[in-house]
């Protein structure tokens, strides 16, 4: 297994050798868990889900698994466009139900590893009813959820993690619903790990993938993102470079949450980045084989 997650910095961009901007293809890890002729990307220029893919390689390649042993499940949206890219065993299914197909692809072949790939709106409207009772089953996939707050590909509706008052095409207003926070929900459902962190923490996003990849159970990582092109445009975020910065400004690391006093912490209005559960609890499919092997034996 490699001890060390590759960046850019670990390439020779000096002068006269690979050209910053083309260590991606210069790269012969990378550039052998893409699909080239996919390229360029469907996503706008700008946007934090191709660094969420690129933190998603890293991590796979940090764990030395191979391709073959790797399923990506997605269902609709932009996120959900991400293992188009990818040279992994890829599923792409409905809106809302990357999780019930990622179930049962595990437990026809536990020996995969299953990573269910979703936005914010595939996750936990249509399919948040999968979100919990995924989490509640203990399924040993990894969850990871890219939260940029709307429904960016079918025209800016606001999403279950809109913030409050902020402005959507389906709430010209504001939005009056409060967003479901996205790892205590999985926390309470049962997930065995839980981490958040941001697109502008690239390779603190790159750590979490691959412990989550590693841990038995189900496991959930939030990658905040940002979409520039519709809800930033109407809340005049600015552009994607200002909301990036954002992610900086207003996230606080847990290590430093837990060191606020308690005034401090319950008037905290930053996003806190960090793991928040790493518990050990039996998988689903563990629980399955017993059943089988009862069901073999005749047990009763």
């Amino acid at each position: 297994m490699s001890e060390h997650i590759l960046t850019a910095h670990d390439l020779d961009v000096s002068e006269g050798q690979i050209p910053r901007e083309n260590w991606f293809e210069s790269s012969e890890t990378l550039s052998k868990l893409r699909k080239s002729k996919k390229f360029p990307t469907i996503w706008c220029s700008g946007c934090g889900i191709g660094i969420v893919m690129g933190a998603l390689i890293r991590a796979i390649d940090h764990l030395g698994i191979k391709n073959d042993e790797v399923a990506l499940v997605a269902g609709i949206g932009c996120t959900a466009r991400m293992p188009v890219y990818m040279d992994f065993n890829t599923l792409h299914t409905t809106h809302g139900r990357a999780l019930a197909f990622a179930t049962g692809l595990k437990i026809a072949r536990p020996d995969m590893h299953v990573i269910a790939i979703m936005g914010d709106g595939d996750a936990l409207a249509i399919g948040g009813n999968h979100f919990i009772h995924t989490a509640r089953r203990n399924l040993d996939i990894t969850a990871i959820v890219v939260n940029n707050a709307i429904y960016g590909m079918t025209g800016g509706q606001y999403s279950p993690t809109t913030p409050l008052d902020k402005r959507a095409t389906t709430a010209p207003y504001g939005n009056i619903e409060p967003p479901f926070p996205v790892c205590e929900l999985a926390i309470a459902a049962g997930a065995t790990y839980v981490a958040r962190s941001t697109v502008y923490h690239a390779l603190e996003l790159d750590k979490f993938l691959a412990e989550a990849i590693a841990k038995d159970g189900f496991s959930l990582v939030e990658a905040m993102s940002y979409c520039h092109t519709t809800y930033g445009r109407l809340n005049k975020f600015g552009k994607a470079t200002d909301m990036m910065r954002s992610l900086k400004d207003n996230t606080i690391t847990k290590t430093a949450y837990d060191k606020l006093p308690p005034e401090e912490r319950a008037s905290n209005t930053k996003f806190v980045r960090g793991m928040f559960c790493n518990i050990d609890r039996l998988p689903y499919t563990s629980q399955y084989d017993k059943v089988i092997a009862r069901a073999q034996g005749g047990a009763q």
